[in-house]
């Protein structure tokens, strides 16, 4: 791809060439050439092509090596600066949460879950839910054959307190992002402070990791298995951390023991030898191939840890097949570390540079304009109530000469600036999405047919938004990228006001 900003801090030039000679921001790690680490320039080159065509929805990535940071990259909007929402990938933070209140001795893994909530608990708990522990939480364990729900009205640890155990708790795994919540809600009962507000002089503070943010439930606890949002070199520091059994400047944030338990296999969850989610599970991280550990979420949120090769590699995406990007960092990353540092390879790293500065998520392809825009441009086109809030959507052409799409929901008017083969940046509001930081881009794919692309960048979700006209109606299709449910809403018609 030929357009797009930034993301690498290899080239010379300024306090740019500083930092790749191991320099640094205060809150940054240092960097490094990639053969000063035995990493080789044309691996990870090869990483990233393959990244770019086939896996086609990352958002970033780094990669740490000895403790440095030897390549990173961003496809344009995603941005270093920005935060990313981390969704399971979170869990690994509030295991860390559990593990620190521990060592401070506000509870302990073997005590068990229904002490903390009495209030909560059912009139006449079963045996099983009676002997379900803090362990049983952490490892997926509980004995739940389904995963209580999370509802707005209701007191999330009242449900899943009430919600059935029909196994014995440590005998059955299931991934139970409510268990995690459940977690979270020990911590600020024993602590008297959020996740968030807990980690923040423990952890967030002296990893440099600024202003994350944490979402809540209806009581005000931590979502704790979701709902993190930081950078992606937070995510990488994160994994330096447990790569260095706790320790930060020599200091100790984690005990090693709770980093040791924490990351090693605590109970089986498949047998699939091919499978990264087959390869043993501990407290809310996941054991992979190559005797590597890691933190995950929805949709392609990485925290990869690799012992053997002194590594770690931090990813953002969206992506549907979360094993495929699995698979590259084995096929592709794994073999460009070697055992000691590596001749310069100029040639290669020139090339690697070149492509992650012009790394960018594929915009929106096609012409500025059509006859059709001169038809329609100005005239609304009225829906009827539907899931995507749409009330209305107009075209016009902007000052630039480019298509700006106009949709009206909530009753008020939001202009969405669209800029054909590259992405204009703003704050946007559409369908689920309340008003936010994102980008669009927009361009005719025919005569009558207007195609946007809407990235909000700090999440994985890019929205495609496709307006066909037809007299005068319009028909509007809109899909996501990924999402939990089906992605693509029904097709609405409009007709134009009157």
């Amino acid at each position: 791809m030929k357009i797009g900003v930034l993301a690498l801090l290899f080239v010379c030039g300024g306090s740019i060439c500083r930092a790749a000679e191991g320099g640094s921001t205060p809150s940054s790690l240092p960097r490094s050439a990639p053969e000063a680490q035995g990493v080789s320039s044309a691996g990870i080159l090869s990483f990233v092509e393959e990244a770019d065509q086939s896996a086609d929805q990352l958002h970033s990535f780094i990669l740490v090596r000895h403790g440095r940071v030897v390549s990173e990259g961003w496809w344009s909007p995603y941005n270093a600066e920005s935060r990313h929402e981390l969704y399971s990938l979170s869990k690994s933070f509030t295991s860390t949460a559990v593990g620190l209140a521990i060592s401070e001795g506000k509870f302990s893994v073997d005590d068990l879950v229904m002490k903390f909530f009495p209030d909560d608990a059912p009139a006449e708990p079963s045996g099983q839910l009676k002997s379900m522990r803090v362990s049983d939480l952490l490892r997926m364990s509980t004995g739940q054959q389904t995963e209580p729900a999370r509802k707005e009205g209701e007191v999330w640890t009242k449900t899943f307190l009430a919600h059935p155990v029909p196994f014995k708790p440590g005998t059955h795994f299931l991934y139970n992002t409510s268990a995690t919540y459940m977690l979270s809600a020990i911590v600020q009962k024993t602590t008297g402070e959020t996740v968030l507000d807990y980690l923040r002089p423990r952890l967030f503070n002296p990893l440099g990791i600024e202003n994350p943010t944490w979402g809540t439930s209806p009581q005000g606890i931590s979502l704790g298995g979701y709902g993190l949002s930081v950078r992606t070199e937070d995510i990488a520091k994160f994994g330096l951390l447990y790569l260095n059994k706790g320790k930060w400047n020599g200091v100790s944030l984690v005990p090693e023991g709770w980093i040791e338990r924490a990351t090693s296999r605590q109970t089986s969850n498949g047998s699939d030898p091919k499978s990264d989610w087959d390869q043993g599970y501990g407290y809310q991280f996941w054991r992979c191939r190559h005797g590597a550990f890691r933190g995950d979420g929805a949709f392609g949120q990485y925290c990869v840890v690799l012992p053997e090769q002194d590594a770690v590699v931090a990813i953002t995406s969206g992506v549907k097949n979360m094993q495929a990007v699995l698979d590259l960092v084995w096929d592709k990353l794994l073999p460009a570390m070697k055992a000691e540092s590596l001749p310069a390879d100029d040639s290669a790293r020139e090339k690697l540079e070149h492509k992650l500065a012009g790394l960018i998520a594929r915009p929106q392809q096609g012409s500025a304009g059509s006859e059709t825009l001169e038809k329609v441009s100005g005239k609304k086109y009225v829906f009827p109530t539907n899931n995507s809030k749409i009330e209305a959507i107009a075209l016009k052409k902007n000052a630039d000469g480019e298509t700006a799409l106009i949709v009206r929901t909530d009753g008020v008017d939001r202009t969405i600036d669209c800029v054909r083969g590259g992405w204009r940046k703003g704050k946007i509001a559409f369908d689920r999405f309340t008003e936010q930081p994102a980008a669009a881009s927009g361009a005719w794919t025919g005569d009558d047919t207007f195609k946007a692309k809407i990235c909000f960048y700090e999440t994985p979700f890019m929205i495609s938004v496709e307006i066909k006209f037809a007299g005068d109606e319009a028909t509007v299709g809109v899909e996501s990228n990924v999402g939990f449910g089906p992605s693509r809403r029904p097709k609405l018609t409009g007709k134009v006001e009157k």
